[in-house]
C-alpha cells in the first residue's frame, strides 16, 4: 500500500437505533496510509458516525458520509475513539485523507478546521461550568426545527466563518493555515 492512500472502498452497513440512523459499523477492515507511511487502521466491526464535525457546521462544511471526505472520516472516527491517539495529529490525518480522497485544498482546510472546532467545542463543554454546559448541549434525539440552534452552536458557526473567510486566503501549507485556525480557537 503506497503513502497518502486507501486500502480501497468502506465495507459497512448502517445500524438501525433509536433516533438518527447515522451509525455505520464496518465490515472490512479500512486503512488509510499517511504521507509519512503511518497506517490508520478502522477495524472491522468499528463503529462510526462521521460526527467529528459538530452538526451545527454541517451546512457550511456538510453533513456525515457525504462528498469526497467520507473515506477520511471512517479513520479518524476511529482514531479519535482510540486511546492514546493525540487528537492533533488525528486532526491533521484527516486533512491529508481528505486530500487523498479528492477534496480540494481550500475544503479539505476548512474541513480540518470543522474537526478542530469539534474538539475545541467539545474540551470548552467539559470546562464549563455546569449551570452553563447543559444549555449548550442539545441531544441529535431532541426534536428540532430546521436550522434551530443553540446559543452555544451560533457561537461555533460564527468562529467557523471568520477561520473560513481567513482561510480562503491562506496559504496552502499546513503549518501557516493551522496557524490560523489555533489563532481562533484559544
Amino acid at each position: 500500500m503506497a503513502n497518502n492512500s486507501f486500502s480501497g472502498e468502506p465495507s459497512a452497513i448502517w445500524l438501525t437505533e433509536p433516533g438518527p440512523d447515522r451509525r455505520m459499523k464496518l465490515l472490512v477492515e479500512f486503512i488509510y496510509r499517511d504521507p509519512r507511511g503511518r497506517f490508520w487502521r478502522a477495524p472491522i466491526n468499528s463503529v462510526v458516525d462521521g460526527a467529528s464535525i459538530p452538526r451545527a457546521l454541517w451546512t457550511s462544511v456538510g453533513s456525515p458520509y457525504t462528498g469526497d471526505y467520507r473515506r477520511a472520516s471512517i479513520v479518524h472516527d476511529v482514531a479519535c475513539a482510540t486511546p492514546g491517539v493525540n487528537r492533533k495529529l488525528a486532526d491533521k490525518m484527516f486533512y491529508e485523507a481528505c486530500l487523498c480522497g479528492g477534496c480540494s485544498i481550500l475544503l479539505a482546510k476548512l474541513l480540518y478546521a470543522g474537526v478542530r472546532i469539534g474538539a475545541w467545542f467539545s474540551s470548552a463543554l467539559a470546562a464549563a461550568p455546569p449551570a452553563i454546559a447543559p444549555e449548550a448541549i442539545v441531544a441529535d434525539s431532541m426534536p428540532r426545527l430546521p436550522g434551530q440552534y443553540t446559543p452555544a452552536e451560533l457561537a461555533m458557526r460564527a468562529k467557523y466563518t471568520l477561520i473560513a473567510i481567513e482561510l480562503k486566503d491562506s496559504s496552502d501549507e499546513f503549518k501557516e493555515f493551522k496557524k490560523i485556525v489555533d489563532k481562533h480557537l484559544r
